[in-house]
């Protein structure tokens, strides 16, 4: 079988490109044929508000030449047009609510002029998918007809090292976004008591603010990106991942910290209520910056409880391997194609 996958992005550690990168592999390993087109080898203007419309311009130019593909996977509604463009059944997967995302990022005028794109992409595929229950409510209630295939993680790639630093270690990895929670992350950042060290990873947009951050707090670190490796060793090595976001679908990080074995705290929003069983798989609260440290604090000190959370998640996310996800996409590409 021949894929060809579009997607705004394939590398770094977004929770697009983590589901691009792991799809592909799976896909590669059952002998099917995979290619990619993503930002990082088409034009795009490296501007906020540019580089969507400018990748969808030049992926849909580089899509009319791609020939004899089974299957045309886009990620998210900036890959439709270079999909409606190529040649073969053609999957949408939307990694959240794409139109609340823009209006969280850009605006309210943005977010409605991306809805009704939006609409008239969805139209363009054969298949709808979605991340989420949240999501998958959403577009249904929409009149579509969608299915729910989830982010995944692959078990065997996750390195075993431990990389810990503090003997209170937290982290925080993701994009440095609004929606992310940044500024949630900052609030809490400051809260934290001396002796608890708070690690981040990532890039994005709003960088700066962590840079400035660490420069007056000795407990608060800032790496940057890291590679796949460094970055699970530095989770396994950590006690809590703290997640802040103000929105998600099915978060590759949160996975993988189940699988690490790291508590989570995160936000009761999108996908992450289908993760989280409060006090149960982790954390889940509201986006409050007192309760997340009243939360750190208590995983502290209640070692015997930490340990019943930690192992309850392991369990529970094994059934998000690209092993039994990956055959989920399978099915669907089969059904299409007969």
């Amino acid at each position: 079988m021949n894929v060809l996958i579009i997607s705004p992005t394939q590398s770094g550690i977004g929770g697009i490109s983590q589901h691009v990168q792991g799809l592909k592999f799976f896909l590669e390993k059952h002998q099917h044929q995979v290619e990619i087109i993503s930002s990082e080898n088409t034009f795009t203007i490296p501007i906020k508000k540019l580089k969507n419309p400018s990748f969808m311009v030049s992926s849909y130019f580089k899509s009319k030449f791609k020939k004899n593909q089974d299957i045309i996977h886009a990620h998210n509604i900036p890959a439709a047009l270079a999909m409606k463009n190529a040649s073969g059944k053609k999957i949408l997967s939307l990694h959240g609510i794409f139109s609340e995302q823009i209006n969280e990022l850009h605006g309210k005028q943005t977010g409605n002029i991306s809805k009704k794109y939006e609409k008239k992409a969805l139209n363009w595929a054969d298949a709808i998918t979605v991340v989420s229950k949240e999501a998958y409510d959403y577009y249904t209630n929409l009149g579509y007809n969608v299915f729910q295939i989830p982010n995944a993680i692959d078990f065997s790639s996750l390195t075993s090292k431990i990389d810990r630093r503090y003997e209170k270690q937290i982290i925080f990895v993701g994009r440095l976004s609004r929606e992310k929670g940044i500024d949630n992350l900052i609030s809490i950042s400051k809260k934290l008591s001396n002796d608890i060290h708070l690690i981040i990873l990532g890039t994005g947009p709003e960088e700066q603010k962590i840079i400035d951050l660490v420069k007056n707090y000795k407990n608060i670190h800032f790496f940057g990106y890291q590679k796949k490796e460094e970055t699970i060793s530095l989770i396994r090595g950590s006690d809590i991942l703290i997640q802040p976001s103000l929105n998600e679908g099915i978060s590759s990080t949160i996975l993988e910290a189940m699988a690490c074995k790291t508590i989570v705290i995160t936000t009761n929003v999108g996908g992450n209520k289908e993760l989280i069983i409060n006090e149960e798989t982790g954390f889940l609260l509201s986006i409050n910056s007192d309760l997340f440290i009243e939360k750190i604090n208590y995983i502290f000190t209640h070692q015997e409880i930490s340990e019943k959370i930690i192992n309850n998640a392991f369990q529970f996310v094994e059934q998000y391997d690209w092993n039994e996800v990956g055959k989920k996409y399978l099915k669907l590409y089969e059904k299409l194609l007969n």
